[in-house]
């Protein structure tokens, strides 16, 4: 909408006059589209045309009075097609009337610059003719609100109705100041909301549950929200009634018929995907009759902040008709009468008949006065002399179901005999909440007597129905009255054998007060002692812990006293117990499945006791006994207590992580795992009986039994081992690796070890075996002697490929590895105490291992020779080729001795290089080995003994250079004739002979050393008789006596040596 402004300006003044002008256009209609027809309306300046001097001067000089502002829904609005829409403007800080009037126009986006007036408040004839019939039709039309406020109503939008608002006010100030008109834009979108539900009349009965649902969507393509919410129509009436809605916030809200319904749970709406909605009435009402249906409100918000409905739907309605159920309904009580003074007393009021739920209230007459109500919502009131005895727990009145009342007295009297009558009605919640009356019924009169004294009868029994128990076990005596039901007192008595006067056990009054003899009142002689009452006519005496002295007659007495009576009445009964001795029936026996237990399998032992009472799980404490065997001493192996304890023996500690030991009731078993030769000897048990009741107070054992002694032979198990005992022959280029294989077949089972011993013959023709090597149990290789030098361990080594295959590998074969090979197998048994014992030995079969003929062949003089040599002196063997061999050939020999009934012996080696190396030793010295000429080897024997005598023979082989690298290899070889060497004894000299004497000796060491005492005696009798002589008589005498000696000395001596020599 343009304003077009005349303006007078004094700038004395200040002010501007406007001068209204008169504008003429003509707007025409064609087709949908508005044309201008010649229409007079007053012609308004826009503000941006006033010359921007006068706005300065007009802005730089605000009067005191208000500014005119006229303001319109902020835009832009987005309404839906076919349904109203509602724009407001308003005006303020106007001067003049106070009413204000309103002219709206809409600039549409087809021409956004062309005004079209559409309606005013003050001019009739402002509305083009696009516009004239929607207007006088109402379909739009402005309403005001205020003087200075109103709406322009759209009824029925259309699609072609989106465009720019106007607003414009007419100036009804003395001078323009301010804005007159204000703008907003208005997009009407497509009607996409749809509401959808199957019409159907549906027929239920009051009380059953409903179920409906809708589908609500909406293809919008801004953001809008969707509520959803149920109505129901009744018959004959106008306006639906709201059942429950989901709010465009998401919130559930229950109408206000609904509310307590919805509050209960009884009325749900659920979200079933994303546009099925479903309604649930747990139990239909009859008010609930009529055309349900659901109505989908879409919402979208203004860019004001404020929701504002865009569409609405509903559902084609479905019909609900409901049965109302039948109400009529009867009412029964029921009363235990007569009843016993004391005990608790219930009268039950019961609904028979009347619908589904229904909302009763109850009301307790007595003697035909109101005592106690129950109404439809619980609440419970009671008269003032019930509400006393109720406080005091006396008197409880309830509701034990939808159609059950209960009066119930615990402890009946004469107070309470006569008529008791209930009466029940029928309610229902009116709209206000308030209970509304449907209908009442009530029970014809019950009348409720005392029941009188009656004779009672007394049976005194045992709780296991035996009258006879074991020394410990819990006695159980009951003693049960008949009758009717009272407050009964009792009191055991009890008469020991052989005596008449009663002694009391334990007492119980009416009111529950238990009085316990002296005897029984602590475990002393006798067991504890307990009275019970287990319901009103039996009462259970228990004594914890019998002993034999437990045994008599137990009498019962019964006492019943009346309120109403002085004096009440009593009853009588007995029954005769027996206590036996637990000492009277234990034994106790030994048993092992097998007394022949195999070395480092396990020791079974169990203790088994036997007693007639085996049923009672009397505490137990066992006692192992051991004697080793070859030991006359026994001792404690193990104790395990009553209460689990175990204690040891003074046994070594391995034999306790060996030992294992469970028990039950009446069994001990022992276990000793992997069982040594210290195990074995001879065991017993030795078993305590306790009672279980004076165990806390450290009693001593009831009785006890020794088992019998059970021998236990410990001895090696059978050895199962089987090797492969089949011959090979395996040949093989020189310089090759041989692998020669020891398989197991069968073995021990067990945790054994195993140990291989592989063995060498060579091809000589009494060649012995030679032990190569050996992996023991504990897999360390140890060599042979012949094999203990480190060219021979780097030839042989040993794999052990399998748990039950090994090899064992030759590297570089060459001549002198040829001969048969074959392995020792043995089993090995590790005991617990670290001893190892051998179970079986296995020899394997022989394997035979040759080369491939290399096309050289080394020849050894095959001479026979005998030699004989002097004990004492040298021997001289030699040993020749035939033919010296190549140059590029290298020869080693090996010389070798045996005598009759033994086997051979490797003498020495004089290897290819030169180096000599000595079977022993100790041979070194008397053995000599050299090569005399290139065809020619000698073997000396310096100070041959006797022992040498017997066979020598040499083997001879050629070395040649193979492989690369190069390395000398032994690739033929050939063995001498056996030369017999004979030994013959030396001739004695006189030494010899001297030495073959033994008197001789002895004569000739000892005969000197008693002259020798002989002298040294002599000469000191003749210093004693001389020692007074003179000096030169002394001397003279000397002189004598030496010349007489040397006489007497030279004589025999002379003769002696002729005759040696004569002889």
């Amino acid at each position: 909408m343009s304003v077009a402004f005349a303006s007078h300006l004094s700038l004395s003044g200040l002010t501007a006059t406007p001068l209204p002008l008169r504008l003429h256009s003509v707007c025409h209609a064609a087709s949908e589209q508005p044309q201008c027809h010649q229409q007079q309306r007053s012609a308004r300046v826009p503000m941006a045309r006033i010359p921007r001097v006068a706005s300065l001067l007009l802005f730089l000089t605000k009067l005191s009075i208000g500014q005119r502002e006229v303001t319109v829904q902020k835009g832009p609005l987005l309404r839906a097609e076919g349904y109203p829409v509602s724009i407001g403007c308003n005006v303020s800080g106007h001067r003049g009337p106070s009413e204000q009037h309103f002219q709206w126009s809409v600039y549409l986006p087809t021409a956004p610059a062309l005004e079209i007036q559409i309606v005013s408040t003050k001019d009739a004839g402002f509305t083009y003719a696009a516009y004239a019939g929607r207007v006088q039709s109402r379909d739009i039309y402005v309403e005001r609100l205020q003087g200075n406020s109103a709406l322009l109503h759209i009824s029925k939008l259309q699609g072609k109705d989106s465009g720019e608002y106007e607003c414009h006010t007419p100036n009804t100030d003395g001078k323009y100041y301010g804005s007159y008109s204000a703008k907003t834009t208005l997009i009407v979108i497509p009607d996409t909301l749809s509401a959808t539900m199957s019409p159907q009349t549906l027929s239920k009965e009051e009380g059953e549950p409903l179920e409906l649902t809708c589908e609500a969507a909406t293809a919008t393509a801004q953001h809008t929200h969707l509520a959803v919410a149920w109505y129901l129509l009744q018959a004959g009436g106008s306006r639906a009634t709201e059942i429950i809605s989901l709010s465009k916030d998401f919130t559930l809200l229950p109408g206000p018929s609904y509310t307590e319904r919805f509050a209960r749970g009884a009325v749900r709406l659920d979200k079933l995907g994303a546009a099925t909605f479903r309604l649930s009435i747990g139990s239909l009402q009859p008010s609930d009759q009529g055309r349900l249906f659901c109505e989908a409100t879409e919402w979208i918000q203004d860019p004001d902040e404020t929701w504002t409905s865009i569409a609405k739907k509903q559902t084609d309605p479905t019909t609900l008709r409901i049965q109302p159920a039948v109400r009529d309904f009867q009412v029964n009580l029921t009363a235990e009468s007569p009843f016993t003074e004391g005990k608790p007393f219930e009268l039950v009021c019961r609904v028979l008949g009347s619908g589904r739920d229904p909302q009763l209230q109850g009301v307790w007459f007595f003697n035909g006065v109101e005592v106690a109500r129950i109404d439809a919502g619980g609440v419970l009131g009671l008269k003032k002399d019930y509400k006393e005895r109720a406080s005091q727990g006396q008197l409880q009145v309830s509701k034990l179901s939808p159609k059950a009342f209960s009066l119930k007295i615990f402890a009946a009297g004469p107070e309470d005999e006569g008529a008791y009558r209930c009466a029940v009605a029928e309610m229902t919640r009116a709209q206000m909440g308030s209970w509304q009356l449907l209908q009442r019924k009530q029970s014809p009169d019950s009348h409720v007597h005392l029941r009188k004294p009656a004779a009672r009868s007394v049976a005194v029994s045992t709780q296991n129905k035996q009258q006879a128990v074991w020394e410990g076990e819990a006695l159980t005596l009951l003693c049960k009255a008949d009758g009717a039901e009272s407050l009964l007192s009792v009191s055991w008595w009890h008469v020991p054998p052989g005596q008449t006067q009663p002694e009391f056990v334990a007492g119980m009054e009416q009111d529950g007060t238990v009085q316990l003899g002296a005897s029984y009142g602590t475990p002393t002689n006798h067991g504890h002692a307990r009275l019970e009452k287990t319901d009103w006519a039996t009462f259970r005496l228990e004594i914890t812990s019998t002993t034999v002295t437990d045994s008599g007659a137990y009498e019962c007495r019964v006492f019943e006293r009346f309120r109403s009576q002085a004096r009440g009445l009593s009853w009588t009964q007995k029954m005769s117990i027996t206590v036996k001795s637990l000492a009277s029936s234990l034994q106790v026996s030994l048993m092992s499945r097998q007394p022949q237990v195999k070395l480092t399998s396990t020791v079974d032992l169990a203790c088994v006791v036997g007693a007639s009472y085996s049923d009672l799980q009397v505490p137990l404490t066992v006692t192992w006994q051991f004697q080793p065997a070859g030991s006359q001493v026994s001792h404690q192996l193990i104790r395990v207590t009553h209460n689990g304890t175990i204690e040891w023996g003074d046994f070594p500690s391995q034999f306790q992580r060996r030992t294992r030991i469970s028990q039950s009731a009446f069994r001990s078993q022992l276990l000793i795992h992997d069982a040594t030769e210290e195990e074995a000897g001879v065991y017993q048990c030795k078993v305590e009986v306790y009672d279980r009741n004076s165990l806390p107070m450290n009693g001593p054992a009831r009785a006890s039994a020794n088992s019998h002694p059970l021998r236990i032979v410990i001895s090696l198990p059978e050895s199962k081992l089987i090797v492969n005992s089949s011959s090979r022959v395996q040949e093989l280029a020189i310089n090759s690796n041989a692998a020669v294989e020891c398989s197991i077949l069968s073995r021990t089972t067990g945790h054994l070890q195993l140990a291989v011993i592989w063995y060498f013959s060579p091809i000589s023709s009494n060649a012995s075996w030679l032990r190569i090597l050996e992996l023991d149990q504990t897999n360390v290789v140890k060599y042979g002697d012949e094999f203990h030098t480190p060219r021979r361990k780097q030839k042989f080594h040993t794999e052990k490929v399998s748990p039950d295959t090994f090899q064992l590998h030759i590297l570089h074969v060459e001549d002198s590895d040829q001969g048969k090979y074959r392995c020792a197998v043995q089993e090995w048994l590790l005991s617990a105490n670290g001893t190892g014992y051998k179970l079986g030995e296995e020899t394997s079969g022989v394997t035979e291992l040759k080369l491939r003929p290399t096309g050289t062949k080394v020849r050894v003089s095959k001479v026979h020779w005998t030699e004989n040599a002097t004990e004492h002196g040298e021997a001289a063997m030699h040993c020749s080729l035939e033919s010296a061999g190549g140059s590029a050939s290298l020869f080693s020999v090996t010389w070798y001795w045996a005598r009759e009934h033994s086997g051979s012996k490797m003498l020495a080696h004089l290897q290819h290089d030169g180096l000599l190396e000595y079977g022993e030793e100790r041979l070194r010295r008397r053995l000599h080995c050299h090569r005399s000429s290139p065809a020619d080897f000698v073997l000396k024997l310096h100070r041959v003994e006797m022992e040498d005598a017997g066979e020598y023979w040499c083997r001879v082989a050629e070395w040649q250079l193979h492989g690369t690298p190069s390395k000398w290899v032994s690739q033929a070889s050939d063995e001498s004739q056996h030369m017999v060497l004979t030994v013959l004894p030396s001739e004695p000299s006189f030494h010899s002979r001297i030495c073959s004497s033994a008197s001789l000796i002895y004569f000739l060491f000892i005969c000197p050393f008693l002259v020798f005492l002989l002298l040294v005696s002599a000469l000191g009798l003749y210093w004693k008789a001389r020692k007074l002589s003179a000096l030169r008589r002394t001397a003279q005498r000397e002189k004598a006596l030496w010349m007489d000696l040397k006489g007497a000395g030279d004589g025999p001596a002379t003769t002696r040596e002729e005759q040696e020599e004569d002889s």
